[in-house]
């Protein structure tokens, strides 16, 4: 495909999207079904007039999922409600650890028995395959700030902290693979990439984004006025975040999420709006009320919420062109048992088996547990873990191995999660539950 052509199917979808986007609200399946279907068309499987090879462009690629999962995680931190509790974050805290090691776990003994990879292959795959995603899950994501919405804040909440804790999990898989230093009987692993890793990363991003609304908050005077620009300082933030992480060895997935949890907790006390409200979800500045709201019931504007409206059109923009890619990289003898086979154990077994194994004992009720086991969307994050792994030295039969697999996994998630969101979320918030209040 020449440039030419790239650009006019691109800005044909976009043009598309626009113009057509409130009947796409009213069809039961996601946009991101329609960028799938577009790619697959014009890709090798139909009519070939395009191709992108994951492995030979894996660097491209790794940058392209590494700045829109960054950026979607800094749009889901920047919605977690105030003030954070254990009570809130339990749930997803288990999430993001013990169901995320199960998943590991289950994924690769699938890989090691059922489809002969090597253990460490198997241990990736499971850690390339374990993290929801930010990006694609928008429709079971927290909509606004004021949203208390309690199934929503669990599955946002997780993906903004499993895309961190698999890191872990990935770093095993490789230097089972003789591709990292594990140290003797797993002790640098443990205490650098499991550890210190991940204490380090919640530590940079919760610092980096209070001082970042402290600072903001200061610069706009009393009363507060909004002139700064939010947009580049919501983006820096995320590069100073990030930079900072990979400079220390922490995970800067973690931190650039803890960094918006933070900066929005602490603007929003700075600004006495930090009490919730059940029956009238607060926007601060993102989406007003109706129009005869009285504005001295507002919140002055903060960083945190003048800069979310721009990560995700970014977002949006991101997922359009990464799913095209993904459409334009399968062949029809992809779609072949093993690759199939796994994303229907990952979906069907894993994810159902994770989450229930990792809530026992909390008093999450079980439609919350049921929907929380079917919606764990894979999508652009798993394609990170993937390049970063081949970008190391991942051999080039095993990384076509777990190409395959991968892309195979996150097609099917997109078509099976995105036909069943809109009927099964609708009718579990006929019956929705409420966040606990602290």
């Amino acid at each position: 495909m020449t440039n030419a052509q790239w650009f006019l199917l691109v800005g044909g979808l976009l043009l598309a999207r626009g113009i057509t986007s409130s009947m796409l609200k009213r069809l039961p399946v996601t946009p991101a079904i329609i960028y799938l279907a577009v790619g697959l068309l014009v890709g090798p499987m139909v009519l070939n007039v395009f191709h992108f090879n994951p492995l030979k462009e894996s660097a491209l690629l790794e940058v392209l999922t590494e700045v829109a999962v960054l950026i979607s995680l800094f749009s889901a931190g920047i919605k977690m409600p105030v003030p954070v509790s254990f009570a809130r974050w339990r749930t997803p805290i288990l999430l993001a650890s013990v169901s995320m090691a199960v998943s590991v776990g289950m994924v690769a003994a699938f890989a090691y028995y059922l489809l002969g990879l090597p253990l460490g292959a198997g241990v990736l795959l499971g850690a390339i395959l374990a993290p929801t995603d930010p990006v694609l899950a928008t429709d079971v994501q927290i909509r606004h700030p004021g949203d208390r919405d309690q199934l929503r804040f669990t599955l946002t909440c997780e993906a903004g902290m499993n895309d961190g804790s698999a890191f872990p999990f990935v770093m095993l898989g490789m230097g089972l693979l003789g591709l990292h230093e594990l140290g003797e009987f797993g002790l640098r692993w443990a205490l650098v990439d499991v550890l210190w890793a991940t204490v380090a990363g919640i530590t940079i991003g919760a610092i980096s984004g209070a001082a970042l609304g402290r600072l903001g908050w200061k610069l706009r005077g009393e009363p507060p006025e909004h002139k700064l620009m939010d947009d580049f300082l919501g983006l820096g933030l995320i590069g100073v975040v990030y930079g900072l992480s990979v400079l220390v060895d922490a995970w800067g997935f973690l931190a650039v999420f803890f960094a918006a949890v933070a900066l929005r907790q602490t603007e929003i006390k700075l600004a006495g709006a930090g009490r919730d409200y059940p029956d009238r979800p607060r926007t601060y500045g993102i989406e007003p009320e109706a129009a005869n709201a009285s504005p001295d019931n507002e919140p002055p504007p903060t960083v945190s919420g003048g800069s979310l409206i721009f990560k995700e059109h970014l977002e949006r923009l991101s997922e359009l062109m990464l799913i095209l890619l993904i459409g334009g990289t399968l062949f029809l003898d992809s779609w072949n048992w093993r690759a199939v086979g796994l994303a229907l154990f990952l979906f069907i077994v894993a994810r159902p088996v994770s989450v229930l194994a990792s809530l026992l004992g909390t008093h999450t009720s079980w439609p919350i547990r049921g929907m929380v086991g079917w919606f764990g969307v894979r999508g652009i994050g798993s394609l990170y873990y993937l390049m970063y792994a081949i970008q190391h030295g991942l051999p080039e039969d095993l990384a076509l191995e777990l190409i395959q697999l991968t892309l195979i996994a996150v097609s099917l998630s997109i078509l099976v999660h995105g036909t069943s969101v809109k009927p099964l979320m609708s009718r579990f918030w006929r019956h929705r539950k409420r966040l606990p209040t602290p």
